[in-house]
């Protein structure tokens, strides 16, 4: 009898045990195509998971924020809408973003947790060393890097499933060179960020200026996640009377970088790259007549696309804010994929949505272009025309590119 009361008991908690573990492994459950019924019929709505990797704290987390900024907005568009349809069924966007510190070693390790946890076929990121750290696995664990940055190299490393966002750098190198040596002279200091993608910048705009004879007379770099004060620095470049300054990185630090420079009496001009944006280093410095004399970006929103009046008034209502050229090229790209899914018939199926990027941009909306994007060149990089301005007397003024 006592032998038939313990073989019961037993019984019970096994059948208990059982149980937990079954509902512990239904609510385990990520969103996304692999752990949704595919039942065309009962009108489920899907969950796509998109990854980002940034930097969300630290010197650059307004760069990062914007980034991911422009991807949020499009995605809640996008849901807004009711989500959208590949091969008969509802799909709406769920952003995970996960803070690297602008450290690849963080985007790395940051990408493996959104494909391991939260299957992302799509993981943006906006910085060169965090792409160079996801492109040694994403081909193998299948995910197509969102890569915003203007680094040639991305592209050039052969990556099947990398999309460059922004236009090269080197295509900045002539006219940022002749207007500033038409304008001031051919001596420059260079202080760029410390970064990879900033001694790649340098190393390529030095070669061009040294063609067209200009001569570099300081040659440094900081390092804008352990310095703050640039007095020292720029103390030192200012003692080879540079007619050039060639700065950038986020746009706060650089535009702090402008600032101490013409409080210790520089008046020469200013090369930015591409990284920095004038209107946001504007905040930074008060007012543009700082930053007269400099080249660089055009901002986004003294750009002339039909669409981009409407966009500006929506990302300023959402951010409290107008938006930079980073916010408006993840937007567009966020978009881009959603489209490219669609055409590929998929939203994991990650090559098929790589070879359907093309169709993602002949199919985007006339009022998602903000920028104008043709094409997606053989090497996986958005080929678009480069927008550039200086800030002449107080105020932005277009420079045409050849």
């Amino acid at each position: 009898m006592k032998k038939m009361k313990w073989l019961l008991m037993f019984s019970l908690i096994f059948v208990l045990v059982f149980s937990l573990a079954a509902c512990n492994s239904t609510s385990s459950n990520t969103s996304g195509e692999g752990n949704q019924k595919d039942d065309k019929s009962s009108g489920e709505v899907g969950t796509v998971n998109i990854g980002y990797t940034g930097p969300l704290s630290g010197p650059a987390a307004f760069y990062g924020e914007r980034t991911l900024n422009g991807v949020k907005m499009a995605a809640d568009e996008v849901n807004e809408a009711g989500g959208f349809e590949v091969n008969g069924k509802k799909y709406k966007l769920n952003i995970v973003s996960l803070d690297d510190k602008y450290l690849p070693n963080e985007a790395g390790s940051n990408a493996k947790r959104l494909v391991q946890e939260n299957k992302t076929p799509i993981i943006f990121t906006p910085h060169s060393g965090g792409v160079f750290a996801l492109q040694v696995f994403n081909q193998m664990d299948k995910f197509i890097i969102g890569a915003y940055t203007s680094e040639p190299k991305v592209t050039e490393v052969g990556n099947k499933l990398t999309v460059r966002i922004p236009p090269r750098y080197d295509g900045y190198l002539k006219p940022f060179t002749d207007y500033a040596m038409e304008n001031f002279g051919k001596k420059v200091a260079f202080l760029p960020t410390a970064s990879q993608y900033g001694k790649d910048w340098a190393t390529a705009l030095k070669a061009h200026w040294e063609k067209e004879g200009g001569k570099v007379v300081y040659n440094s770099a900081i390092d804008f996640a352990k310095e703050t004060d640039f007095f020292t620095i720029l103390t030192n470049a200012l003692k080879e009377n540079p007619d050039v300054l060639f700065i950038g990185g986020a746009s706060e630090p650089t535009a702090k970088v402008a600032k101490q420079a013409r409080e210790l009496g520089f008046k020469g001009g200013f090369i930015v790259m591409d990284q920095a944006k004038f209107d946001e280093m504007k905040a930074v410095t008060g007012s543009y007549d700082m930053l007269n004399g400099s080249v660089g970006v055009m901002p986004l929103v003294d750009s002339t696309e039909e669409a981009i009046p409407d966009f500006v008034k929506r990302y300023n209502e959402k951010y409290g804010e107008d938006p930079g050229s980073e916010a408006g090229l993840n937007y567009i790209a966020m978009h881009v994929f959603v489209e490219a899914m669609k055409a590929a018939g998929s939203v994991d199926d990650v090559e098929k949505i790589r070879a359907g990027m093309q169709k993602g941009l002949d199919n985007l909306p006339d009022d998602k272009k903000i920028y104008i994007i043709p094409k997606i060149g053989e090497d996986g990089g958005f080929d678009a025309d480069l927008t550039i301005a200086a800030v002449e007397d107080g105020k932005i003024v277009p420079i045409k590119v050849d």
